[in-house]
C-alpha cells in the first residue's frame, strides 16, 4: 500500500527514462537484423523484460548492461527447434502481440501464454491474419484468446484483412516481421484504425533499421520482401506516456515542472498530444529541442476523443477531477481490453473518492471541482491507473494505493520519482 503525500505547488525538473514502445520495437528490429546493434537509453521495466527473454528463447542474443543492450540479431535466419517451447509474457500486450509474427518467422513449436488477464485480451484478429498467410496458428483453449500455439514454418506472405477497431499492434506485430516473409505482405484494414500513431512509431523505429514500407494512409500497408534490417546504434527517447504524470502533475497543483529527454516537436509518440490538452484545459506549455515546462493555471472541463491516445484516459482522468465543469472522454472503447477495464475501474475508483463520474459504453463523464476525500484505492493491477491515482492523491489527502508495484510493468522508478517532487 502506498500512500501518497499532498504538495503544494510543485517546481522540479525530471529526467524521463525511455519509450517502453521505442524499447519493444526496437529490440525486434535489433534481433531481426544482421550483426550487433547498440540500443541506448532502453526502458529496463517488467514489460520489455518479457520481450528480452522471449527474443532469447528464439535465439536471439542480448547481453544487458544498465538501461543498455548489446543485440546480437539474426538477420532473420534462426534456429530450428525440436522441442515445443512455452513463452510467458506476464500481462505484457505489447509484447505478445509484437513477437507472435516474430515467432512465426522462426522454426520450431512455441506456446504464447501469459497472466489470467492476457487470457482475457482478444488476440484474434492479428492471428486470423497470420492464419491467412498459411501460417500455422491455433487457439488451445478459448478462440480468439491466448493461450496460442504457433507451429513456426517461417511466414509465406501474401495479402491479409485485419480488423482496425482492436489494436493497432496487429498491424504493427505484421510490420516487424513482414521484411522476412518470403513474398511481399499486403495488408488492408478493415474500418477506423485505432491507437493509429504506434504504427506511426514502429514505422519509424523500421526506418531507422533501414527499412520502408509502402503504404495508404491507415488503410493500406505493403512490406516488400528482401528488405532486411540493418544493425546500428540506437538511441531510445523519453517516454511521453510516462512523463504525463508529472505534466499533470504540475496542472493540478498549480506548480511548473520540466521533463528532459523528449523532442516534443520530433517524436513519434502519439502521447506528446496530451500537451496539447493540457493547453487546451488552462496550462501554459513551453517546449525546447529536448525539454518540455508545463505550467499549471486554472483548470476548465474538455470534450476529447481520445481514440488515438488511449493510455492518456487516466491522465485526463485526473485532471478533469480539478478543472471546472466537466470533461467528456470519448471514442475509446478498446480501452476494456488493456491491463484492466480501464473505463470501468476508473469510474469505480474514482467514485470512492467521492467525485462523480459517468461511464460510458465508449468513454467518460467526470464532473470537475467535487469535494473529494482520500481513502483505499485498488491500482486494479493496472499501471496507469497506479500513477494518475498518484496525481489525484498530491491534492487529495488520505489517498492510499493497493498494490502499487504494479509501476513496474513500464515504470520502476515512478514512486522514487514522485517522492522527490517538491
Amino acid at each position: 500500500m502506498k500512500q501518497v503525500q499532498t504538495r503544494p505547488p510543485i517546481y522540479a525538473n525530471v529526467k524521463i527514462p525511455g519509450s517502453k514502445s521505442v524499447s519493444h520495437r526496437a529490440l525486434i528490429a535489433a534481433g531481426l537484423a544482421e550483426g550487433l546493434s547498440l540500443l541506448k537509453d532502453l526502458l529496463i521495466c517488467d514489460d520489455t523484460l518479457y520481450t528480452v527473454n522471449a527474443l532469447r528463447q528464439l535465439g536471439i542474443g542480448i547481453a544487458l548492461k544498465g538501461n543498455c543492450a548489446e543485440v546480437s540479431g539474426v538477420g532473420g535466419r534462426f534456429f530450428s527447434s525440436d522441442r515445443r517451447k512455452e513463452i510467458f509474457l506476464g500481462n505484457s500486450g505489447t509484447s505478445f502481440r509484437l513477437l507472435l509474427s516474430t515467432a512465426a518467422l522462426s522454426r520450431g513449436e512455441y506456446i504464447f501464454t501469459g497472466t489470467q488477464r492476457m487470457h482475457e485480451r482478444p488476440i484474434g484478429g492479428l492471428v486470423t491474419a497470420l492464419a491467412q498467410m498459411d501460417v500455422k496458428v491455433s487457439w488451445p483453449d478459448k478462440k480468439g484468446y491466448p493461450p496460442v500455439l504457433i507451429q513456426a514454418q517461417g511466414i509465406p506472405g501474401g495479402k491479409v484483412i485485419i480488423p482496425g477497431n482492436q489494436s493497432s499492434q496487429f498491424v504493427s506485430s505484421l510490420l516487424l516481421a513482414g521484411p522476412y516473409a518470403r513474398k511481399d505482405i499486403e495488408i488492408e484494414v478493415n474500418g477506423h484504425m485505432v491507437s493509429r500513431p504506434y504504427v506511426d512509431l514502429t514505422l519509424g523505429v523500421m526506418e531507422r533499421f533501414g527499412v520502408s514500407v509502402i503504404r495508404e494512409d491507415y488503410r493500406y500497408f505493403r512490406i516488400p520482401s528482401g528488405r532486411k534490417y540493418r544493425s546500428c546504434r540506437f538511441t531510445v527517447e523519453g517516454d511521453a506516456s510516462s512523463a504525463s504524470y508529472f505534466w499533470a502533475a504540475a496542472a493540478v497543483t498549480g506548480g511548473t515542472i520540466i521533463t528532459h529527454n523528449i523532442n516534443p516537436k520530433a517524436t513519434h509518440q502519439g502521447d506528446i498530444r496530451f500537451l496539447e490538452i493540457l493547453g487546451k484545459m488552462g496550462c501554459r506549455i513551453e517546449s525546447g529541442s529536448s525539454q518540455v515546462a508545463v505550467n499549471g493555471r486554472s483548470l476548465c472541463g474538455i470534450d476529447a476523443d481520445m481514440n488515438t491516445i488511449p493510455d492518456m484516459v487516466p491522465t485526463l482522468a485526473a485532471v478533469a477531477l480539478f478543472a471546472r465543469g466537466k470533461t467528456v472522454i470519448r471514442n475509446v472503447s478498446h480501452l476494456r481490453h488493456k491491463e484492466s477495464d480501464r473505463l470501468k475501474a476508473i469510474a469505480l475508483e474514482w467514485n470512492r473518492l467521492g467525485s462523480r463520474i459517468e461511464e460510458l459504453p465508449d468513454g467518460l463523464i467526470i464532473h470537475g471541482s467535487q469535494k473529494l476525500n482520500g481513502t483505499m484505492v485498488e491500482s486494479h493491477e493496472d499501471h496507469r491507473l497506479a500513477m494518475a491515482l498518484a496525481v489525484i492523491g498530491l491534492n487529495v489527502p488520505g489517498v492510499k494505493i493497493k498494490n502499487e508495484d504494479c509501476v513496474n510493468k513500464s515504470f520502476p522508478r515512478f514512486w522514487n520519482l514522485w517522492d522527490t517532487l517538491r
